[in-house]
């Protein structure tokens, strides 16, 4: 019987990445998405897996996606928390209303994604959860409190869930990404960019493929003893 895994942020980047490793090895694999309808038809065309569009934001709107990809392709047995956004500023200029939405997309979407599978998961006494957090969450970054704050939370989330989990099989861990070559960081102006790999003792940015090498290892059957971890891919740039 194949895994079935629900990848959040999953049409693009890293998460798109992620959706083809675990489809390439026979998962069912659910791809979801906030609002690019064109590039989710897209993605669907190009890989065959299907595309499920919600807000990962909204509870509510997990609960009900989640309970469609189990109409569609069965119980889940794997999250991976990749969707993320950025609204950067420092502090004095930042908006309450920036702050939330990055707390809520980027760290509030765990909460809600786990909460919508952890029952299931823990009555077939099976589980895998991968959190994507980011090397900013662990050196912190300039002019990204709130992104900072969501994905150090998100080790926190990882940790203590992972001790609920562990009696009943299911792992949460998560992955730490370093600077990777997605749209989200070709935004990044160019001399700054510049500045960031100078700073990679490998010398360059990371690859997409390369985080879902990592999440491969996280999520599969006799990953057991793995749990409550933080696996960093970063270059070398932050070692913690």
């Amino acid at each position: 019987m194949s895994r079935v895994a629900i990848v959040t942020g999953g049409t693009r980047g890293i998460g798109r990445a992620i959706c083809e490793a675990l489809h390439a090895r026979g998962y069912k694999v659910a791809g979801n998405y906030a609002g690019n309808d064109e590039a989710a038809a897209k993605f669907t065309a190009e890989t065959g897996i299907a595309a499920y569009k919600w807000d990962v934001a909204d509870y509510d709107a997990c609960q009900a996606g989640v309970d469609k990809v189990v109409a569609d392709l069965g119980p889940v047995d794997i999250i991976v928390n990749n969707a993320g956004i950025t609204r950067d500023g420092t502090l004095m200029r930042m908006s309450k209303e920036n702050w939330q939405k990055v707390i809520d997309t980027n760290l509030g979407s765990c909460f809600n994604m786990a909460h919508a599978v952890f029952p299931s998961m823990r009555e077939r006494e099976f589980g895998r959860i991968v959190n994507i957090g980011s090397i900013n969450g662990q050196a912190g970054q300039y002019g990204q409190v709130n992104y900072a704050a969501a994905k150090s939370g998100i080790h926190g989330f990882t940790k203590a869930l992972a001790q609920e989990g562990a009696r009943y099989n299911i792992t949460v861990n998560a992955i730490a990404p370093g600077y990777i070559d997605t749209d989200m960081v070709a935004a990044v102006p160019a001399n700054v960019l510049e500045k960031i790999v100078a700073k990679v003792p490998v010398g360059r940015l990371g690859h997409a493929d390369e985080i879902a090498r990592g999440v491969m290892f996280l999520v599969a059957d006799d990953a057991t003893f793995v749990t409550g971890s933080t696996l960093s891919i970063n270059g070398g740039q932050h070692m913690y």
